[in-house]
């Protein structure tokens, strides 16, 4: 996602941004899953209603490149977990990489700060709406209901990642100059992989994940389809609210 420059924010939306920073604070300082869903969520909903920058909510340089972290946990749905998490950031021009080790499964996203923040705001949401839809289902055995729910997390996540790209390049075809946004976006990308490269060492491909229900995946995306993925863009301009 690239953003112009914007004008500092009216006095009548600190208050908002003020908000949505305590929010933002209070999801990442609790360790209740359902409480940290819940505030971003919330966050997520007033930076979309109220078309908050993203660079306004930051007190650092937002084109400051860094990796941030997120905590994946562990079981049979973290790759399904990284799975949307990766598609999310691939379109916001950002990196997502895991390692596993004692504490579980740990995402990382590379990018600039104002890209990697909106990263983890819509994660977050899209994570909970994801969660609680797979949850209503139910298979004859608990083995095929974790396989169902599974290959239905891949769906969601595969559709999101495709409503997201293709709002991108919308948004893109949409600028003054094209032509010039495309270049500059692949030299993004290199900067990032290269500085992920500095601060993470090698990055290798992981292996390819288990074979998914094909039923479920239908499942998935027509459920993402039906989802609130937030908002994409570039240049200041609103891409995508609700898929349906």
């Amino acid at each position: 996602m690239i953003d112009a420059p914007s004008t500092a924010p009216a006095e009548a939306d600190q208050r908002v941004i003020d908000k949505v920073r305590k929010l933002l604070a209070m999801a990442e300082g609790t360790d209740n899953s359902e409480e940290a869903d819940a505030f971003a969520r919330k966050a997520a909903d007033l930076i979309a209603r109220h078309r908050v920058t993203e660079s306004a909510l930051r007190d650092i340089d937002p084109d400051q490149l860094e990796v941030a972290e997120l905590d994946l946990g562990r079981g049979a749905y973290v790759r399904a977990r990284f799975h949307l998490l990766a598609g999310i950031a691939e379109a916001h021009g950002c990196l997502a990489t895991f390692m596993t080790g004692g504490r579980g499964t740990l995402a990382h996203i590379t990018g600039h700060r104002r890209d990697t923040l909106v990263v983890r705001v819509l994660f977050t949401s899209l994570l909970s709406q994801m969660t609680q839809r797979a949850a209503l289902e139910r298979r004859a055995t608990a083995a095929a209901t974790q396989r169902w729910r599974r290959s239905f997390m891949f769906g969601f996540a595969d559709e999101v990642a495709a409503m997201l790209q293709t709002a991108r390049s919308e948004a893109i075809a949409a600028t003054d100059d094209p032509a010039s946004t495309v270049p500059a976006l692949r030299a993004q990308d290199v900067v990032v992989r290269e500085f992920a490269g500095e601060r993470l060492g090698r990055i290798v491909t992981a292996r390819p994940a288990a074979p998914a229900v094909r039923d479920g995946l239908r499942a998935g995306r027509q459920a993402a389809a039906e989802s609130d993925v937030g908002r994409v863009r570039l240049r200041g301009r609103a891409a995508i609210g609700r898929g349906s």
